[in-house]
């Protein structure tokens, strides 16, 4: 047999298929032929001949129908049809294109017949089988609509299956399973197989070029009936795969097994089908039980979050990797310690069940908590930084490395220091390496090349760094003339130059063993599924390239001469000078004749920073030039004239976006055209955008000619010719002005052509749906929210769309009075004015339903609720019917007068070409109101699909079972429950939310998507008519239009195939919140410098990734490929840049189309905008510990990677840095303070040579160098608003360009940059350290509510607030020692970082409120001591407090365990570094500075000081002994009397507020007596302060990290403690060890609690003299929400009784507030006036 290769089987052989129950002579089976046992066999050679048909007329079949007809009957009016189809329609083809007349391959019957053949041999379910049978048919009839239906089903399989970009095509080779199949079954394939990895091959049998020529073939050969089996079972095992469909090659391999196992006899001779169900029990659940316990674990029967990071979570990613290696597969192995491999490929589909999952899968990268991620990925970022820094800066200290004796070094030496760099270089390198072994597993034969590359590096480290040595050595002796070391010298600053260019060109993953496009097998996985980037065309790539070296030209020449050239003449002066005269008890010369390095050090930190922020002020200028040149290039920007623009809009609109060329012009296209245009302009009016003169001035008017014919009148609006007068077509300044331009702007660009409407793709809209509001309910509108709100939503939106609620208004009137005068109710003419009032206020008159319904869903279209996203996405069905009927006169002409039918006839079409889903993961759970609300939805829409999550409970006791259902309008009423029955109910393995939710969401609904592009919408966005009728001109973009007419598999290096998918398309988002206050224009401005102006430059030159939501994407891409979105929990937080990623390192290309917009809300309020930045944030720290970013880091060629890194990561870490910045700053003005403050300095004469006092130090040059950093920081941060400018100059103009800036200057964005950047750094940096990251809900309401103090503060106090305070005791001391006017910059960012959320809080500055808050801060100060409160101080510290501590694990049952959130504690080396080793190192470098101050004897007595260490040591620690020594005292106290006091409620209180007084008067009084020590200096007493401060703060950082055990969920134990009742309250036998636990807590808090409340009543100071001044509110409410004065927001209503209360409330506090505040000014005031005065003679003093 082995001989015959391809030859025809022995026809006597009998036929091992032959059905033995089939007697009907006659009938033909394919001839098929066996598997061969010759080595060099694909088995796919064998599928070339058709497998069995199955017999029509066989009994067994005839039964079969019959047991599957009633399921498919309940759901739809006849068996075979799609249940979409229309239920009238039963006559018309379900599936148009795909019918008998066409030259089918195989009827839609057939096809039938083989979804239910699969069905009964692999137990598929049957509604899963029906949705995946309606799927394909859905999918043909849209590819068969523009091409010939064989090629249809070609193409279909090719992308399924076997074509070139076919994701199982590219995962057979990877796997290298052409070697398992061809190894026959006479050896074992298992041992062979790993041999014929690792050994030596045999080249003319196995090489992957003759593998792929075979399987090219074997896919040419085989039948269409093959093709679509195939297809059928992989979509059924895909529809049914539930969580299993994140793991892409996981079901590659699963469907292999399938395939195998179906074209083994044993599974052809089967008779009986098997059960429903069997794929999902034995495949699917056992993969999706191990997916579920990786992150949960059953408690009591509930499902809990395991505490486990990343880094122990066995991921959808390693899971999927496992599948990439043959060694992986190796490792499957069966309950029976055999391995799956060893199984024959036919016999291993049936063993599925048996395979112990849980031995199987391991990590294959850890996602460590660690910033050392920064190092791997970017490693050439900081090569290109910190060694060209290196070079520089060492070229400028000469004197740093000079002989002692002499000022300047030698030749040689200077030489070979600054070659020094290429040593820099290579000890980043070895770093970045020595860090990747920690995050790969050692296992893999993976770690060889990092092997490999760590050996080559040291050697590099040698040559780069060992001649300095030598020159060294050399160096110093006397007679020394040969040149050998000045060569040598020079040799090494070559090579390291050249060392330094290779590693920050070259990316990591490909030196040394090249990983991207090495030739060896074993790289083929990860060049597959990681590596395969799309290549860019010549165009963008040399624009790409020439970009990148203008950034870097500029950046280096730039920053040559402003930074380090500019910095050498500090240095020179800095570098010899030792401070003359100063010693300490302790170490006397040692540290503070050193002073002036240590500052130095500092500035050389300094500057290298403002080194990595000048990149990226180079990037921004760069990108936004690109970007405006493009959009030249492409035609968008408001300098087209007008005339040119609006005039020719209906020639374009019929040449570009109708399908003119298939028509034959029976028309004028001016009819054409007319029709769309006034769908256009009516759609507007119908959505209250234009009234009813401006709609008459824009339509197209039917007209009589002199001579009696009729003709259409152009609108003034086209023959218009100046474009003065704008304002007579459309409100200025309106939606309907900024629609319209745009619409005929963006036609003004080259738009792909658009097919007619029948042969358009058919797509698919999907919205992911949690809990966003449907449609708002009267309530919502009309009352306010709460007290502090003082608006209704309903009087806000009148103010922000007057126009479009007039325009309603008219259209009610008219409404009510058509339906009045049949009433014969019509009012008189004079109460007309007063009878309207209501319309106008509340916009209807009668109560009934559907006035007040016109009014909710006014409302609801201008909020951001799911009906309006619903609404708008519906305009592609208008927009479809409009097209249709305008492109095919004919159908109106058929149909004559019918309107019903013409109606009925486009409905099918646009139900055809276009699908609505909406994922509402809760349906099933929504209350009464949230059901109503849905209901109405479907009513109104009766074409939109809703898919939920439906529970059936567990038969007692066991796992719910849950479905996937989907329903719409058409399905009918269940008369029992009352719910509509569900037209598909598909079973899951199992609660399908395991991650975030959004993804989950996404993807159980994924199944019920049609067609070929999906287009994913959030639930906060809109769209309109006008940009729906350009979606065929979108879907072109994918370039799948005109698909060649050649067989995919015919030619293999066929150009048309070689071209890499368009992956995702993303368009633009127009922010419709951006006029709404001064914060909802900053975020809409800042998304829409992100969502068009760099989004436009990067998709050019090919960095744009995919986030934000109008994208379309290439549905089959993303399905075979993991889904549209990464889902695994806490990681993929910010799940579409993961696809992006996936998509773009497996191949697909990501374009962005300027020419189409979708609209879409953001956040408006001060809180939702900072919470959505801290999930982008912390998004980001979990994507810096990604795979992906590790891929993408170490293998993107220099430029790709540069743009990678600068859009995405590069943002973030720049705004890490520009905070580091500040705070480096400040830290060398302190030091520079202290040298200026001690020290003698120079003054210079007119030549510039120092002049002055004896013995002065010269350090002038220094504060040149100050003023220059300064004006760097200044600049690094005004570049964030050149891009906006840019972009509003470009699209609107130069004087709204001026206005917007002005506005957003006017209303302090500046101060709310500087606090976003303080929160982004912030959340990055503690999730790379703590981790926590979750989705948080950013809520989408309006900012008319006002916060309270207490909230504000314990939100922003640990991001920001404590940061700015200290950064201010900094400044203080700095403007007292040093002042230049400069610094009043710094003064005004500083203290924005502690009041910007209370600047951009509404009605802030009202005296009364500001009062009630004082209040309510004084009582969240106190209280949760005796009783549990929900927001208290105690709350907010202990959550504080529990990131690093984490929770015990303990269940007590508590009511107040809500309070808390999981968060799995830090690791412990995260933890030693951030919260020890950093803190200490921190205090350290203050108490150096105080130090040195001191360390100069007395000028008036000539003394030498006392030890400062002592004085500082006694200061920080004494408050914090006097606190344990006071609640020792009150534990005892509390002991004994506590269980007296019981009835005593407030005992517990008390105590605390003894506690904290003693503790608030121990901190003031020793910062009274060590000012008195310091002899009343202010200056020394701030420097001093700041010592103290950071050596307190880094004790508690020690108490809290180092001692304490985990917390309990809710509090006891605090209230134990106060009221000393610690038995009876469920701490158990831990009632002993928990005092002691909670002593050292109470210590830190009591410190905590007094700063925080000295911190607040700064602040409220700060806050309080606008209150004073007249008018202050209201000035602040125009700045904030952008409303005139005389449209202020009303003052709140109040009854007489709560005025009373209030007015008492306010009188008491205020007096309250007033004396506080005095006394605190007192301890500060009255020092500095009678500082002469004040002396005591206290001898013990004069020792400390």
């Amino acid at each position: 047999m082995a001989s015959q290769g391809y030859g025809p089987r022995d026809p006597r052989a009998p036929n091992p298929f032959a059905d033995p129950r089939q007697q009907q002579p006659g009938i033909q089976y394919g001839q098929r032929s066996q598997y061969e046992s010759e080595s060099d066999h694909d088995h796919y050679a064998s599928m070339n001949s058709s497998s069995t048909r199955l017999a029509a007329g066989s009994a067994w079949d005839a039964e079969a129908n019959r047991r599957y007809n009633p399921s498919v009957d309940s759901h739809s009016s006849m068996p075979s049809i799609s249940p979409f189809a229309d239920p009238n329609a039963g006559l018309s083809e379900p599936y148009p294109a795909w019918s008998a007349d066409r030259q089918i391959p195989m009827s839609t019957e057939e096809i039938e017949d083989i979804f239910l053949d699969l069905t009964q041999k692999f137990g598929f379910q049957r509604d899963s089988m029906r949705n995946m049978f309606d799927f394909t048919m859905q999918l043909l009839d849209s590819r068969a609509s523009r091409m010939t239906p064989n090629q249809a089903l070609l193409t279909v399989h090719a992308d399924y299956i076997g074509g070139p970009h076919a994701n199982y095509r590219k995962w057979y080779f990877a796997a290298q399973l052409n070697l398992d199949d061809a190894v026959g079954n006479s050896q074992n394939p298992g041992l062979q197989r790993l041999k014929s990895v690792k050994g030596p091959k045999n080249k003319s049998t196995k090489s992957l070029d003759s593998a792929l020529n075979r399987w090219r073939n074997a896919m040419n050969n085989m039948s269409q009936y093959d093709r679509l089996r195939q297809i059928a079972l992989y979509l059924l095992c895909w529809g049914e795969a539930g969580n299993v469909r994140f793991v892409p090659e996981c079901l590659c391999f699963i469907f292999k097994c399938a395939d195998d196992y179906y074209r083994s006899p044993e599974c052809q001779n089967r008779v009986d089908p098997v059960p429903e169900g069997l794929y999902l029990n034995t495949v699917i659940k056992p993969l999706y039980r191990f997916m579920r316990d990786q992150g949960y674990e059953v408690v009591d029967g509930k499902f809990v979050r395991k505490e486990k990071d990343h880094k122990d979570i066995i991921g959808y990613d390693d899971i999927n990797q496992l599948f990439w290696y043959p060694e992986g597969l190796a490792k499957i192995v069966l309950t029976d310690n055999s391995r799956l491999v060893d199984a024959s490929p036919s016999q291993r589909f049936m063993r599925f069940g048996k395979i112990d999952w849980n031995r199987v899968f391991f990590k294959t990268y850890f996602e460590k908590r660690s910033k050392s991620h920064l190092l791997v990925n970017f490693n050439r970022i900081w090569i290109l930084h910190i060694s060209v820094y290196y070079f520089f800066t060492a070229f400028h200290s000469p004197r740093a490395y000079a002989p002692h004796d002499k000022l300047d070094p030698s030749p040689q030496m200077t030489w070979s220091a600054v070659a020094l760099g290429g040593a820099v270089s290579s000890i980043i390198m070895i770093l970045a390496t020595l860090a990747e072994y920690s995050y790969i597993p050692t296992t893999w034969n993976n770690t060889s090349h990092l092997t490999t590359r760590l050996i080559f590096l040291l050697v590099i480290l040698a040559l780069t760094a060992g001649p300095t040595f030598y020159i060294a050595m050399v160096d110093g002796r006397e007679n020394q003339t040969s040149q050998i070391p000045l060569i040598i010298g020079i040799v090494q600053f070559f090579v390291s130059v050249v060392v330094t260019l290779i590693f920050s060109i070259i990316p990591s993953g490909r030196m040394f063993g090249d990983r991207v496009a090495g030739k060896a097998r074993k790289y083929m996985a990860s060049q597959t599924f990681t590596a395969s980037y799309p290549a860019l065309a010549r165009g963008p790539r040399s624009a790409s390239i020439f970009l990148w070296v203008l950034i870097f030209t500029c950046k280096f020449v730039e920053s040559y001469f402003f930074l380090t050239s500019s910095f050498s003449s500090p240095i020179a002066v800095m570098v010899r000078t030792k401070v003359q005269g100063c010693s300490d008890r302790f170490f006397q010369t040692a540290l503070c004749s050193n002073q002036v390095l240590f500052t130095l050090a500092i500035m050389y930190v300094m500057d290298l920073i403002l080194f990595f922020l000048d990149t990226y002020l180079w990037y921004i200028i760069w990108v936004v030039v690109f970007s405006i040149g493009r959009a030249f290039s492409l035609g968008l920007s408001i300098w087209t004239p007008w005339t040119e623009t609006f005039t020719r809009l209906p020639k374009r609109i019929y040449a570009k976006l109708l399908a003119t060329g298939e028509m034959e012009v029976k028309y004028k296209p001016k009819v054409l055209v007319s029709q769309i245009w006034n769908a256009i302009i009516i759609s507007m009016y119908r959505e209250h955008l234009l009234s009813i003169d401006h709609v008459q001035r824009l339509l197209y008017h039917q007209v009589d000619t002199p001579d009696g014919r009729r003709t259409l009148r152009a609108p003034p609006f086209f023959t218009n010719q100046s474009g003065s007068s704008q304002s007579s077509f459309f409100p200025p300044g309106g939606e309907a002005e900024r629609r319209i331009s745009f619409f005929a702007s963006s036609l003004t660009m080259t738009l792909p052509d658009p097919l007619p409407v029948d042969a358009m793709p058919t797509f698919t809209v999907l919205v992911p749906h949690y809990s966003e509001k449907i449609l708002l309910s009267l309530r919502e509108i009309i009352r306010e929210e709460d007290q502090n709100t003082r608006v209704t939503l309903l009087e806000y939106l009148k103010q922000l769309h007057p126009v479009e609620w007039d325009n309603f208004v008219k259209d009610t009137k008219i409404l009510a009075e058509e339906t009045g005068t049949m009433d014969g109710t019509a009012s008189q003419a004079g109460e007309k004015k007063v009878d309207d009032l209501p319309f106008y206020c509340i916009g209807f008159k009668t109560s009934s339903p559907e006035y007040t319904l016109r009014t909710r869903i006014w409302a609801s279209l201008r909020a951001q609720t799911l009906y309006r996203t619903v609404s708008g996405m519906m305009n592609y069905s208008k927009a479809i019917k409009l097209l249709y009927r305008v492109e095919n006169p004919d159908i109106v002409h058929n149909f004559g007068g019918n309107t019903e039918r013409l109606e009925r006839e486009l409905e099918r079409m646009a139900r055809r070409k276009f699908k609505f889903a909406v994922s509402m993961q809760r349906f099933s759970k929504f209350n009464k109101e949230e059901q109503e609300n849905a209901e109405f939805l479907l009513r109104a829409y009766p074409d939109l699909q809703i898919a939920y999550l439906d529970e059936e409970p567990g038969s007692r006791g066991g796992e719910a079972r849950l479905f996937s259902t989907l329903i719409d309008g058409h399905s009918e009423i269940d008369e029992r429950t009352g719910r509509r029955k569900p037209k598909f109910r598909i079973e899951l393995p199992g609660n399908p939310i395991l991650g975030d939710g959004k993804s989950d969401n996404q993807n159980h609904a994924i199944v019920f998507y049609r067609g070929e592009y999906l287009q994913l919408i959030d639930a906060n966005q809109d769209n309109y008519l006008e940009e729906c009728l350009k979606i065929r001109n979108i879907l072109g973009e994918f370039e799948e239009y005109n698909v060649s007419s050649q067989s995919p598999y015919a030619q293999w290096g066929h150009k048309e195939f070689t071209k890499a998918p368009v992956a995702i398309l993303g368009t633009r988002e127009y922010i419709f919140s951006e006029n709404i206050g001064v914060l909802g224009d900053i975020a809409a401005g800042k998304e829409q410098t992100f969502g068009t102006l760099t989004a436009r430059a990067l998709a050019w030159i090919g960095g744009k990734l995919h986030y934000g939501h109008p994208d379309f994407l290439n549905a089959t891409f993303m399905t075979t490929r993991g889904g549209v979105s990464k889902a695994q929990k806490g990681l993929h937080l910010n799940e579409d840049i993961f696809a992006g990623m996936n998509a773009f390192g497996r191949g697909g290309r990501i374009k962005h189309s300027e020419y189409y917009q979708c609209g879409k809300g953001r956040d408006l309020g001060f809180g939702t905008i900072l919470n959505f930045q801290t999930k982008i944030g912390t998004g980001m720290g979990e994507q810096m510990l990604s795979r992906e970013y590790y891929y993408l880091g170490t293998q993107l060629p220099i430029d790709r990677f540069l743009t990678f890194y600068y859009g995405h990561p590069g943002f973030h870490i720049n705004n890490i840095l520009v905070i580091y910045s500040v705070q480096i700053f400040m830290l060398t003005l302190v030091y520079l303070g202290t040298l200026n403050k001690q020290l003698s300095i120079c003054e210079l004469n007119s030549s510039g040579n120092p002049i002055g006092p004896p013995g002065c130090y010269n350090l002038l040059p220094v504060f040149d160098w100050i003023r220059r950093c300064i004006v760097s920081i200044f600049l690094v941060f005004f570049v964030a608003f050149l891009p906006l400018f840019l972009q509003e100059l470009v699209e609107r103009g130069t004087g709204k360009a001026l206005l917007r800036l002005g506005k957003h200057f006017l209303s302090m964005s500046p101060v709310f940059e500087v606090f976003s950047t303080q929160i982004y750094s912030q959340s990055i940096l503690s999730n790379l350290t703590f981790g926590g990251a979750r989705y948080i809900a950013t809520g989408r309401g309006f900012a008319t509510t006002r916060m309270s103090f207490s909230i504000l503060y314990s939100r922003f106090a640990g991001p920001s607030i404590y940061m700015g305070m200290r950064n201010l005791l900094l400044l203080l001391y700095a403007t007292m020692s040093i002042w230049i006017p400069h610094l009043i910059y710094f003064w005004l960012s500083v203290l924005s970082l502690c009041i910007a959320p209370f600047l951009f809080n509404p009605h802030q500055f009202s005296y009364a409120d500001f009062m009630i808050d004082y209040r309510e801060f004084l009582r969240w100060m106190s209280r949760g001591n005796s009783r549990t409160k929900a927001s208290s101080w105690y709350g907010y510290c202990r959550l504080s407090r529990t990131m690093i501590t984490g929770y015990k694990k303990k269940k007590l049952g508590h009511p107040s365990e809500k309070l808390s959130s999981d968060v799995p504690r830090a690791s412990w080396h995260a933890v030693i570094l951030s919260e020890v080793v950093y803190p200490i190192c921190v205090a350290i470098i203050f108490i150096v500075a105080y130090m040195f101050v001191k360390s100069f004897p007395d000028p008036k007595t000539g003394k030498q000081n006392p030890s400062p260490l002592i004085r500082i040591g006694l200061v920080a620690l004494g408050p914090m002994v006097w606190n344990a020594t006071v609640l020792l005292t009150l534990f005892f106290i509390s002991l004994f009397l506590g269980p007296m006091m019981e009835s005593f409620a407030k005992f517990g209180a008390v105590m605390a507020a003894l506690a904290h007084g003693l503790a608030l008067l121990g901190i003031v009084a020793f910062f009274e007596f060590f000012w008195f020590l310091e002899l009343w200096d202010a200056s020394h007493a701030v420097l001093g302060l700041i010592a103290v401060i950071a050596i307190q703060r880094a004790v508690q950082k020690i108490f809290i990290s180092v001692l304490l055990t985990r917390e309990y969920k809710h509090d006891e134990v605090n209230r134990a403690w106060w009221t000393g009742k610690w038995y009876g309250n469920g701490l158990g036998n831990s009632a002993f060890s928990q005092p002691a636990r909670e002593w050292v807590v109470k210590i830190v808090e009591m410190s905590l609690w007094s700063s925080d409340f000295i911190i607040a009543h700064f602040l409220l100071i700060i806050l309080t003299p606008p209150i004073l001044l007249p008018g202050a509110n209201t000035l602040h409410s125009t700045m904030l929400l952008w409303l005139r004065p005389g449209k202020q927001i009303r003052a709140p209503l109040f009854s007489m009784k709560q005025k009373r209360q209030r007015r008492w409330i306010v009188i008491k506090y205020s007096f309250v507030y007033v004396i506080v505040v005095a006394f605190l000014a007192a301890l500060i005031v009255l020092p500095a006036l009678f500082r002469d005065l004040i002396t005591f003679n206290c001898t013990v003093c004069k020792n400390i």
